[in-house]
């Protein structure tokens, strides 16, 4: 890190193609994230994930997105939130509910064998881009930086991807993903209820997102994504 200073860090940690495809905008809302975690330093001392991992995400180039996965924010568990939304280290043995209900619904919908472990990691080598709308939180207090300024970037980062033109899919699953319809224009969607505990059986179970968003790629002329999390 840049100094210990958040406002230098977080620009300077996002990947140059990203960094051009947010714009100047997209930059400034993570230097003024930083900004206001470094004028607080109880709760940049508390915030989950680690900095170094807050933007993971993005490793993933954009020209390689291939499907969008949005979340709302972190996992607030210690060691729990990885970067990557909804997935967690191969380390963490108590897997958070939200992830336990995706993994049923896998299973559920292509009959995939599960490791033990919850790391999405292979998703994102596939093109898929696990974006949490709010990309900090504290340790033990869920939304907890949802007011920080996190959506004018990822705001940022789904205009960006819509202005390319390269066909991904979006996935939105519960209310504040859906919230960025205004924004993904003509792009293909696969919409339902979060797979949370209190709204799972209200949508989600049940509703075969991964078959839907190969079946939508395969419709356009694309290859499907290979949703296996185990090595073959």
């Amino acid at each position: 890190m840049n100094s210990g200073s958040l406002e230098a860090y977080f620009p300077s940690a996002l990947p140059e193609r990203w960094a051009k495809l947010v714009g100047s905008e997209g930059v400034q809302a993570l230097a003024d994230v930083g900004h206001s975690l470094d004028r607080s330093p109880a709760q940049k001392a508390m915030m989950t994930p680690s900095p170094e991992v807050v933007l993971r995400a993005f490793h993933t180039p954009p020209e390689a997105v291939r499907c969008v996965i949005f979340g709302q924010d972190p996992y607030p568990g210690q060691s729990h939130a990885s970067g990557l939304a909804f997935s967690v280290e191969p380390t963490v043995t108590t897997l958070p509910p939200s992830l336990r209900n995706i993994r049923q619904e896998l299973q559920d919908d292509l009959a995939l064998r599960l490791p033990a472990h919850g790391d999405l990691s292979p998703w994102a080598d596939e093109g898929v881009l696990l974006l949490n709308r709010h990309l900090t939180t504290l340790v033990g207090s869920p939304g907890a930086h949802r007011t920080l300024g996190w959506t004018r970037f990822t705001d940022a980062v789904v205009r960006g991807l819509v202005s390319t033109e390269q066909f991904f899919v979006a996935v939105l699953w519960g209310r504040e993903a859906a919230e960025l319809k205004p924004l993904l224009g003509d792009t293909p969607l696969v919409e339902s209820a979060h797979p949370s505990p209190l709204s799972a059986r209200r949508g989600f179970l049940g509703s075969k997102p991964f078959s839907a968003v190969n079946r939508l790629r395969e419709d356009a002329g694309f290859s499907p994504i290979d949703w296996s999390l185990e090595e073959s």
